[in-house]
């Protein structure tokens, strides 16, 4: 007669855990899970590219999900947006006006307002703040664009012009609180 086969425990738990196939996926999940994609812990952002700090969210600005953004808030009361992202390609070291006016080509009835390259992080930034429509829609930009080790960072203020002047401050906290992080950091 032959004896049935034991299973020896395992690091992970008994042999029952290890033999069930439910328990290796859970623990396969919750292992995964930390290794995933992007997160965004309120203050710190890692991609698998970039990281950045930034303070926290302004008082009533709401977390915001875009598609082409890494993190972003939405202030209903004045009808603001701020959307930061960052990337990193191997391409030809483009001027940081370019990068800036690329922001820009589907806009019409653009108005620069003010450009400045200013001390930013280590670097230079582009800061440029315009007027412009957005599918016939007037908006106000508040852009800042950041070269930095083979990255660039965005920063962007979008508001409804009558109520540009109330999300600014925030924005521009939020601006002066950025800085980049290693990516590969833990």
């Amino acid at each position: 007669m032959r004896r049935p086969l034991r299973r020896r425990p395992t690091a992970g738990g008994s042999a029952a855990e290890a033999a069930n196939p439910r328990a290796r996926l859970l623990a396969l999940a919750v292992a995964l899970a930390g290794c995933g994609g992007p997160s965004f812990d309120g203050t710190v952002y890692r991609g698998s590219e970039v990281a950045f700090r930034v303070p926290p969210a302004p008082a009533g600005w709401k977390p915001l999900s875009v598609s082409d953004a890494a993190v972003a808030y939405r202030d209903e009361a004045n009808g603001s947006t701020i959307a930061l992202n960052g990337r990193c390609r191997n391409e030809d070291d483009v001027p940081l006006v370019s990068l800036t006016n690329h922001l820009f080509l589907h806009f019409t009835e653009r108005e620069v307002l003010k450009q400045e390259v200013v001390p930013f992080d280590g670097r230079e930034a582009m800061h440029t703040v315009l007027s412009a429509k957005l599918d016939g829609v007037p908006k106000v930009f508040d852009v800042w664009v950041l070269k930095k080790n083979g990255c660039v960072y965005d920063m962007l203020l979008i508001a409804d012009p009558a109520r540009y002047a109330a999300g600014e401050p925030a924005f521009t906290r939020m601006v002066r609180g950025f800085s980049t992080l290693p990516a590969d950091d833990d």
